[in-house]
């Protein structure tokens, strides 16, 4: 793949102010981070000889799974975050290369048989729109494919919210906090219909993990939700966030060993 497969930015992009991803915290739980992008890829037909390109791409070995199961001759992985990139070079090679860009702002020079995003399309806002310019990029006959957390709801993100509302988080964050972007699955349904699908698979599904005791939510925000807060706060102070974070999460849920997780994700596949 030739460096003209992707072109200008454009639209609306959903960038961290800076790197707050930590790779080394994101691959703790990359088993189960990785079910959610397995049953996606199962949704997934092949395209031998085909095009693809992975947005929010991460550390690169999902990508390369990807480039592999569905047999492209060409894939490039985007990512805005550089320490993920690093990683992402390890996996390089025989048609998969990978760059860095903000996925809310994609457009391609030439459509791809597939394009694919695994939880990263949630820091992007107005997914109508932001469905909309990704199908300029899917050829005809080709796919889009995706998945999103939705667990905004669980006490794991609303603790995050009820202590970015506290100072001095709250004038530090400006006053802002997570945003929900992500739309109840009949919405992206719509969607698609409406972007000239001809057929689609949405579905919300919930995983489960049993976790030595509830101190691995922790954990397991710290790879991903809490990557916002780290880029946004000077290093002491979110430090002291992720103290608060915890004092106020303990208050919602039970002291249980193991304590079983659950979270939800909204995954979807259609064809033009």
């Amino acid at each position: 793949m030739d460096g003209s497969s992707v072109g200008p930015l454009s639209g609306k992009g959903c960038l961290l102010s800076r790197d707050g991803w930590n790779p080394e915290a994101y691959s703790r739980f990359a088993e189960e981070r990785r079910r959610p992008f397995a049953d996606l890829l199962a949704l997934v037909a092949p395209i031998p000889g085909g095009r693809a390109v992975d947005l929010g791409c991460g550390t690169g070995d999902r990508t390369r799974e990807l480039h592999e199961a569905v047999g492209a001759k060409e894939t490039v992985g985007i990512d805005s975050s550089p320490a993920m990139l690093a990683k992402a070079e390890a996996h390089a090679g025989g048609g998969l290369r990978f760059e860095q860009g903000d996925l809310g702002r994609f457009a391609a020079d030439e459509a791809f048989d597939l394009v694919f995003s695994n939880a990263a399309l949630h820091w992007c806002p107005d997914h109508g729109a932001l469905l909309e310019r990704l199908t300029r990029a899917v050829k005809p006959g080709g796919q889009l494919a995706f998945q999103v957390p939705d667990n905004f709801d669980h006490p794991s993100h609303r603790s995050a919210m009820e202590a970015a509302s506290q100072e001095p988080f709250r004038t530090a964050l400006g006053g802002s906090v997570h945003p929900r972007h992500v739309l109840a699955p009949e919405a992206y349904a719509s969607i698609l219909d409406r972007l000239g699908y001809t057929e689609q698979t949405v579905r919300l599904q919930i995983y489960g993990i049993r976790l030595d005791s509830r101190k691995g939510i922790v954990q397991w925000v710290e790879g991903s939700l809490l990557s916002e807060y780290r880029s946004r706060l000077p290093a002491a102070l979110y430090a002291e966030f992720v103290k608060r974070y915890r004092e106020i999460l303990f208050r919602k849920v039970p002291d249980e060993k193991p304590y079983f997780f659950t979270y939800r994700r909204i995954l979807a596949r259609a064809k033009r």
